[in-house]
């Protein structure tokens, strides 16, 4: 009698700017419960980390976000979160190794926090996908003005979602799934 086969497990990075919507975007989504690496933000990180769009941020990620999604029998997804401050982006090395694709999260409100992560994923030649998570307060710029503003590839997929809702953040890893397809496809043939 042979063996069902094991479903494959990729790993995915849930990355993007201080605040941004990482670990709602973890916690919304994964299956199981979401493991943080939470602290809060005291008084000592004035002058470190920037706060202005986000002043009411009372917790950080400090090494990083955990969760898990089974799409179906065959494919399993496991989330890293990304924790968002410089100080804390050497950790981003270390998460990247293995991951077949990554989510870079961004916030209208304060868009360029977007650079440094997109940077990031371009230089190494990581698949991403744009996740635009719709705040309350966010400016109601449309996908296109999101994609210009980041000087995105063509290619690279811009999705809006909001963070807080589980069928919205798996639109988005179905979106990067099927982005990561495509890639293989293509340079298949």
């Amino acid at each position: 009698m042979s063996a069902a086969p094991r479903a494959a497990s990729v790993k995915i990075l849930i990355a993007g700017g201080f605040g941004v919507g990482k670990t709602t975007m973890v916690s919304s989504i994964s299956e199981v419960p979401a493991l943080h690496t939470e602290e809060v933000v005291t008084e000592l990180s004035t002058g470190i980390d920037d706060l202005s769009g986000i002043e009411d941020k009372k917790t950080t990620t400090v090494a990083l976000d955990f969760g898990r999604l089974t799409i179906d029998r065959n494919l399993v997804l496991y989330l890293f979160g990304t924790p968002g401050q410089d100080r804390f982006w050497y950790v981003w090395d270390e998460l990247a190794r293995g991951a077949l694709g990554a989510i870079v999260v961004t916030d209208t409100r304060r868009l360029e926090h977007s650079f440094a992560g997109i940077d990031f994923f371009e230089r190494r030649g990581l698949p991403f996908t744009v996740a635009v998570n719709r705040f309350d307060d966010s400016p109601p710029y449309t996908v296109q003005q999101v994609r210009d503003a980041l000087d995105l590839d063509p290619k690279v997929p811009v999705v809006p979602c909001d963070a807080r809702d589980r069928a919205s953040c798996r639109a988005v890893l179905m979106t990067l799934v099927e982005h990561l397809i495509l890639r293989t496809t293509a340079t298949a043939v």
